[in-house]
């Protein structure tokens, strides 16, 4: 297989609401809307973000950003009402994380200072 694009998809039961919730995460409207129960944002050439109404295209789950500033997220979503958990210090990055609307998991970490060891 020769994978081209990955989405994360993430089950929301109010799909208006969480288009909102993430529209202030991301900072920015989403790129999409293939049907009425799905909105898409193009996050990066192969990977994106899909929120769904329809448990047959998504289910409960975490979204993993990397971000360059982790402090500045964590003030510019403050100001938007949203609120970020404590850092969490690890072995390769500062995570922090809060739950949209329906539960599911978003995870700000800033790039690892080292590579990942080979699996």
């Amino acid at each position: 297989m020769k994978a081209q694009k990955i989405y994360t998809a993430l089950l929301t039961a109010d799909l208006a609401a969480a288009e909102r919730w993430y529209t202030k995460l991301l900072g920015r409207k989403a790129d999409h809307r293939p049907m009425v129960t799905l909105v898409q944002w193009e996050l990066f050439d192969d990977a994106g973000l899909m929120l769904s109404s329809s448990g047959e295209i998504a289910g409960k789950g975490l979204l993993f950003l990397y971000v360059d500033d982790l402090a500045a997220e964590r003030q510019r979503l403050q100001g938007l009402g949203l609120a970020l958990g404590e850092d969490i210090p690890g072995d390769y990055s500062t995570l922090a994380q809060l739950r949209d609307p329906d539960g599911n998991v978003v995870t700000l970490a800033t790039p690892p200072v080292r590579p990942f060891p080979a699996a």
